[in-house]
């Protein structure tokens, strides 16, 4: 974080958000949502992997409709 300029409390609140955003939107994907294929998880995982926060913003708005 201390590339991005975020050191200190904002950067931690942030890794920890970005953390439990991953967690719940691979934990949805692989337990709670059974009507998607299994590559379509492996894409949904990796995306939380990689952009845990913009992804579970997206997977939020997309599972809502």
């Amino acid at each position: 974080m201390a590339i991005l300029g975020l050191s200190g409390t904002l950067g931690t609140i942030i890794w920890i958000v970005a953390v439990v955003c991953a967690i719940w939107v691979i934990y949805d994907v692989l337990a709670k949502n059974k009507k998607l294929k299994d590559t379509e998880k492996l894409v949904w995982v990796i995306c939380a992997v990689l952009f845990s926060i913009i992804t579970a913003i997206i997977y939020w708005i997309i599972k809502k409709k």
